[in-house]
């Protein structure tokens, strides 16, 4: 029986070598592969992020009852759109009363200033005419008088009370004439400013009251899409508590995390773009902010080796016509130009 070589395959020969040498195939294999995924990198490197939305909650000053409710989540609203109403009884009564206050100041500012009216005139002018007409007939009563007294017609006395007649007659007639004047002056300049003053405190009061009523309606500052509503029809709104938040397409910003080799070039202003799943072609945005302060690292770092954990965080800003393709919440790539 003759012995032959039996002859040995691949398998035979990786079974006989070195166990250290079949460690490091597979090893440096798998770094090839990740220096052959860095080079295909090259600048087109992407960073993770995610979209956030600024919200504006709309709320009253005022506390009441929900009356009106003119929108629903999801819905686009053009800006002075109504949004909601909160039942105002009170403030509107408030608002009429102020209103008619108003108006009684007014009409007594100009009761002052014209004097007394037209007919109340017209009596101290009468009453002026008769005293005129009794003075003149105690005049020419004295004058008699005075005649007669000269050659003996009439005593003294007599003549004394003509004079002192015709003198009570004529003061009168001064009298009635000086109140005439009167009646056609307006009211006292103290008094016509005090008056201006409440006429203009009543004004005051109005307005406010318009303002309280004017705040139980509430419209949309800018066109936004409705995010939520957080009060049904009937509900009791505290005073402040919102009702209606909003999203802006201008409060849409998104945040992506980028390496401390990277954050160092990046300035704001800077051009990027993000790319997001179901918006279709890349989304171009603005950088706005990149934040001073590293995050997800250790609180001191000192080696070369542990520094390239460091990210920074990198705010952007998407034109207004193109923030409603992004979403709050939404997982996002960025890549820099």
């Amino acid at each position: 029986i003759r012995y032959q070589p039996r002859s040995r395959g691949l398998g035979d020969v990786y079974k006989r070598q070195d166990p250290a040498l079949r460690l490091a195939r597979p090893t440096a294999a798998a770094l090839c592969l990740l220096l052959l995924a860095a080079c295909g990198k090259g600048n087109d490197a992407v960073y993770q992020g995610y979209v956030e939305g600024e919200y504006l909650y709309i709320a009253s000053s005022e506390a009441g009852r929900l009356d009106s409710l003119a929108v629903q989540r999801g819905q686009q609203v053009a800006a002075a759109a109504p949004l909601f109403a909160l039942e105002a009884t009170r403030e509107t009564a408030a608002r009429d009363q102020a209103g008619a206050q108003l108006a009684a100041a007014d009409a007594q500012l100009e009761d002052i200033a014209t004097g007394k009216r037209p007919a109340e005139v017209d009596v101290n002018r009468a009453q002026l005419a008769q005293a005129e007409a009794a003075s003149r007939r105690s005049a020419a009563q004295l004058a008699r008088d005075t005649a007669q007294f000269r050659i003996g017609g009439v005593a003294r006395a007599q003549l004394d009370d003509s004079r002192e007649q015709a003198q009570s007659d004529a003061a009168r007639v001064r009298e009635l004439r000086a109140q005439l004047d009167v009646a056609n002056l307006p009211g006292r300049q103290d008094q016509r400013r005090a008056q201006a003053a409440q006429v203009e405190a009543a004004r005051a009061a109005l307005a406010q009251a318009d303002w309280t009523l004017a705040q139980k309606r509430q419209a949309a500052p800018t066109a936004a899409l409705v995010f939520d509503t957080l009060y049904r029809v009937g509900e009791w709104v505290p005073a402040g508590s919102p009702v209606v938040s909003l999203l802006p397409p201008g409060n849409i910003k998104v945040r992506f995390f980028v390496p401390e080799a990277v954050a160092g070039a990046l300035k704001p202003g800077q051009a990027a773009t993000v790319r997001c799943d179901g918006c279709g072609d890349p989304v171009p945005v603005r950088i706005d902010y990149i934040s001073p302060q590293a995050e997800y690292t250790p609180p001191v770092i000192y080696s070369r080796e542990t520094r390239g954990k460091l990210v920074y965080m990198v705010e952007a800003r998407p034109a207004p016509d193109a923030a409603t393709r992004l979403h709050p919440g939404q997982p996002v790539e960025a890549a820099l130009q």
